[in-house]
């Protein structure tokens, strides 16, 4: 990654210009990188390209327009991908997903853009979603340039693991398990080396409800993450589902008194921890979410790589209140947002 007119950008150059608005930062890579065919190392991996040319622009449509430039933060933070509901033999519900990844270049501040390896076009990837006890099935297409893979966390059987099947590029692989436990769970790329496959963008969020469902509240997703946009091995970029200082500029709109849950999630590389602070509130902390009554009251949780777990609070007062990373530079680096709680107007 490199600036027009500095090709040694650092973490201390975007401190000292502040929050990052007016950085000009040339692209980094072509968009999305086609498919090509490729031998499977596995019998259960199968080629891509058995109907389509591996050259084809059309090889990789299976799931539909992606929006260019990634994510939508404001679209993310609220969406559940609940999957093609279909029935098993024996009568239990599938959950059926389609998952490709590609190479992208994703606009992570205004102006600067980071070479991408995603999920369905934006980092984190889709956050699947369903509920203990339903029937998994995701079909993973590889249409980037690495061999890759999807590694679940929670419980499954070992060649539904996601570590030792590899998919090589521009073939394919099906994941299929029953979901559990009940909880906030991950899924990630586990080919080596990790850190790069993992920083690069190759992670989401994987949710299972509970068989009773929690009580209703306004659900949102929250990923920490980071990125190091000269090759350093140390990010010069941090935020909260991608974009920096998004949630500042466009703060959250909450209601006084009503619950909120946030699915709050880990996946920042070269950094031993990150965290989540919440001003003017105490929150419930359910670490992983597999339990609905061991909870940690507090302002402030540090989580480390893969670590996980659900936030619940509500607001007495309002106006607006900060969230950010209790690490200052990494505040100040991007990840940070606010939450603007409204009266609730009774007729």
């Amino acid at each position: 990654m490199t600036d027009r007119n500095d090709k040694s950008i650092t973490r201390r150059t975007l401190l000292r210009r502040g929050a990052l608005g007016t950085a000009a930062v040339a692209a980094a890579s072509a968009g999305i990188a086609r498919a090509v065919a490729g031998s499977a190392p596995e019998s259960t991996v199968t080629p891509l390209m058995s109907s389509h040319d591996a050259h084809s622009p059309h090889a990789l449509d299976v799931v539909g327009d992606i929006k260019p430039g990634g994510l939508d933060p404001d679209a993310f933070l609220t969406h559940f991908e609940y999957g093609r509901e279909a029935a098993s033999a024996d009568g239990r519900r599938v959950r059926e997903y389609e998952i490709v990844a590609t190479n992208r270049e994703i606009e992570i501040a205004p102006g600067l853009y980071f070479p991408a390896w995603t999920y369905n076009g934006s980092v984190p990837g889709p956050t699947i979603r369903c509920t203990e006890g339903d029937r998994v099935r995701v079909r993973f297409v590889n249409g980037g340039t690495h061999p890759h893979t999807m590694h679940f966390h929670g419980v499954h059987p070992a060649n539904m693991d996601g570590a030792m099947e590899i998919v090589q590029p521009g073939s394919a692989f099906v994941y299929e398990f029953d979901a559990e436990p009940f909880g906030v769970h991950l899924y990630h790329c586990h080919v080596p080396p990790f850190k790069r496959h993992i920083h690069k963008g190759l992670y989401g969020m994987f949710i299972i409800d509970p068989p009773t469902p929690r009580e209703p509240a306004r659900e949102m997703v929250m990923m920490m993450n980071g990125f190091d946009t000269n090759l350093d091995n140390d990010n010069e970029v941090y935020a909260v589902n991608s974009v920096a200082f998004h949630y500042q500029k466009h703060p959250i709109q909450i209601d006084q008194g009503e619950l909120v849950r946030i699915y709050l999630g880990n996946m920042t590389e070269f950094d031993l921890l990150n965290s989540f602070h919440l001003h003017g509130n105490i929150f419930k902390y359910y670490r992983t979410g597999t339990t609905l009554t061991q909870y940690e009251s507090t302002d402030t949780v540090a989580l480390c790589q893969g670590e996980r777990g659900v936030v619940e609070f509500r607001y007495k007062h309002t106006g607006q209140f900060m969230f950010h990373a209790h690490q200052s530079e990494f505040a100040e680096l991007g990840w940070s947002g606010a939450f603007n709680v409204r009266p609730v107007v009774h007729a």
